[in-house]
């Protein structure tokens, strides 16, 4: 509040030397920053907005000047937070003396109603263009597309964003010389790698971060989550089977209540339960009401990208979300129990397995109130489930299953293109939609909007919810295929900590392809040992071979997150991540290049060099670009890296590699 007073009297202290006000500049910021919420176009108190100048100048601008200087609590304006400063005041009387000037261009925005991410998906027709792909027809119109990325450069790229690994020396030599139609060769590769098993592993950790994944509950004890590790297997199985994306959707929300439920389907559902926990919570009533806005929240987020849970306490402030929206949705979730026995959890049995999810509530189920500020000692109006007013879709069950098949449905406008935003986020860099969580009033617009509806119908129409068409779809495109630059749609980024780690066992030799089953444990470095208060709490670690398995079968410890995965970005565990942060911090560089995993791999990768080429040096460093990078050395490169062998050992070599730009960067 202090620099906002202080900027205010500066801006007061500037347009009184000039003689005039600005409204661009004075007036706009502080009714946005201090009445919009309340007079805008999601809320309009007293029939009022004040979100922009033409709405103005058909208010009372006494009254408004009267409201605002009010010392009386149940007249003045804002009616919560500091009042106007004097300053504030006075600009706003001195741009109302001189008429309340306003650009007479300024758009009046919107009604929530109007939004784009409210209005159903239609298939827009792709733009005359001289590129066959619609994508590229989207993209780039009339204009040549940019020059295509080497094939070199196209295969690494591919196999990181598909599988999170290089290509192995085979799958180079069968992509890299072949002589047929590149684009024919190309579609051939993404077909195999779409049947990898590694594609699923790959891909279900950019889920695992939607959903807010992680193996044990957080707070002070911070216990394991007993069979959790299941629910990250049944995602990796989902999407290497191409589960349709709307069934993917309604099996983790309600597939215990479907006709055709089964264990996998019981699986699904852990969904709803991978939230924080406190075992020991000092208000029950509360911490009860916190799981469920866990479950709310997440659900609005991951799969409408609607950010509803700030509605717990009050109406949304800028969002066309009311308090009722909330609780209609806390009311689908509400027949649910945690099984739990004092601090300890429990699962649910299914058949002969013991599965990690809520159960149903015996007996009578306690109606659903409004909490009045969102305490549970405060009851308000009585709700029943129900979807946000502002999609005017109710449901047509009223429960989970009502709402999961709700949120699938082709009609409803925003489940497909969330999840068709996320997928190309993942490919390019950015989304068409750059909050990829926030498709409501205060998130950003989508940079290529048609582009985004025409993937949207297309997802659902034609591909009939298949991710892997529609990653093929999108890797198949020159917008993709390009060679990225600055202005490109392409971003340049760093890898996940998952796909360096992963790509560094790759090369090394060392990666374990076991698959699915309880998380492995890897070794936590000495000096995080002693800086932890509670050493009980520190697993034994796996042995180097079961440590070698894939990043995604890691044990994700809330409290003790492993060093390397925390220094390198891993997403956050508390809430739903839309994408992982990319820092450049200094623990980085001493993680990659001193660390006890990296150093081990450098020794491994040296080992494995010297079975495969021998001592030769020349045939040593290039058969490790090939591996790490997947091209040759250039000469300037094998000139330097064989007088670096004149001193130093292999070992150190492979060291400088696995620290390589190009090898923790997709290109």
């Amino acid at each position: 509040m202090k620099s906002w007073i202080l900027v205010s009297c500066v801006a007061f202290a500037a347009s009184t030397a000039t003689g005039a006000v600005d409204y661009v500049k004075d007036i706009k910021p502080l009714l946005r920053e201090r009445c919009v919420s309340c007079h805008g176009t999601v809320k309009q108190n007293g029939d009022l907005r004040l979100d922009a100048g033409a709405l103005i100048a058909n208010a009372s601008h006494a009254e408004l000047l009267a409201r605002v200087r009010s010392q009386d609590e149940d007249e003045r304006m804002p009616p919560e937070g500091a009042r106007l400063t004097t300053e504030q005041v006075a600009l706003l009387q001195q741009w109302m003396d001189a008429g309340a000037p306003f650009p007479a261009d300024e758009a009046i925005p919107k009604k929530p109603s109007e939004h784009w991410a409210f209005q159903p998906v239609k298939r827009p027709i792709v733009p005359k263009s001289k590129h066959a792909h619609p994508i590229d027809a989207f993209v780039f119109g009339q204009e040549e597309a940019p020059p295509a990325a080497t094939s070199g450069a196209l295969l690494r790229r591919a196999y990181l964003d598909l599988m999170g690994l290089p290509p192995a020396l085979d799958d180079q030599g069968r992509f890299l010389p072949d002589t047929s139609d590149k684009s024919d060769a190309f579609e051939r590769l993404i077909d195999d790698l779409l049947t990898r098993p590694e594609y699923g592993e790959r891909w279900a950790r950019h889920w695992l971060d939607v959903v807010r994944y992680a193996d044990s509950n957080g707070y002070e004890r911070d216990a394991e989550k007993p069979f959790v590790w299941r629910y990250r297997d049944y995602v990796i199985e989902a999407l290497n089977k191409d589960k349709p994306f709307d069934r993917f959707v309604i099996e983790q929300i309600a597939g215990d209540d479907l006709p055709d439920k089964s264990l996998e389907s019981h699986i699904a559902t852990g969904f709803l339960r991978l939230g924080h926990w406190d075992d020991e919570p000092a208000d029950p009533a509360a911490d009860r009401y916190d799981q469920l806005d866990d479950i709310v929240s997440t659900t609005g987020q991951a799969f409408l990208g609607l950010t509803i849970g700030c509605a717990r306490c009050h109406d949304h402030k800028f969002e066309p979300l009311s308090q009722r929206d909330y609780y209609g949705l806390v009311a689908v979730f509400n027949p649910l129990q945690r099984p739990a026995k004092g601090r300890t959890e429990l699962t649910v049995k299914v058949g002969e397995a013991d599965v990690y999810t809520w159960k149903q509530r015996e007996g009578t189920i306690p109606a659903t109130h409004v909490l009045l500020r969102g305490s549970p000692t405060r009851l308000g109006d009585a709700v029943e489930p129900a979807s946000p007013a502002i999609v005017s879709q109710p449901l047509a069950q009223k429960s989970r299953l009502g709402l999961a098949q709700w949120i699938a449905s082709p009609n409803n406008p925003l489940t497909a293109r969330v999840i068709v935003n996320r997928v190309w986020q993942q490919h390019f860099g950015t989304g068409l939609v750059s909050t990829a969580n926030d498709f409501g009033l205060m998130g950003a617009a989508p940079s290529h909007p048609e582009l985004l509806d025409w993937l949207a119908h297309w997802f659902v129409h034609d591909a009939k919810w298949s991710l892997k068409k529609l990653h093929r779809l999108i890797l198949t495109s020159r917008a993709w295929q390009q060679v990225k630059s600055e202005d490109s749609l392409l971003r340049y980024r760093r890898l996940e900590v998952e796909a360096i780690r992963d790509s560094m066992l790759a090369v090394s030799g060392q990666l374990n392809p076991k698959r699915f089953g309880p998380a492995m444990r890897p070794a936590i470095p000495a000096a995080a040992l002693e800086a932890n208060t509670d050493k009980d709490k520190i697993w034994k670690a796996s042995d180097e071979r079961e440590a070698s398995r894939r990043s995604i079968y890691t044990f994700i410890k809330r409290g003790l997150v492993v060093p390397m995965l925390e220094s390198l970005d891993l997403a956050d565990t508390v809430s739903s991540c839309p994408q992982r942060q990319v820092t450049t911090v200094a623990p980085q560089a001493l993680t990659l290049f001193n660390g006890d995993f990296v150093n081990a791999q450098a020794r491994h990768f040296a080992a494995r060099l010297k079975r495969e080429a021998g001592d030769d040096a020349e045939k040593q460093i290039t058969l490790a670009w090939r591996l790490a990078l997947c091209r040759e050395p250039s000469a300037s490169e094998l000139a330097q890296m064989k007088s670096f062998l004149q001193t130093e050992p292999l070992e150190q070599l492979c060291r400088v590699i696995l620290n390589l730009n190009e090898f923790v960067y997709p290109e």
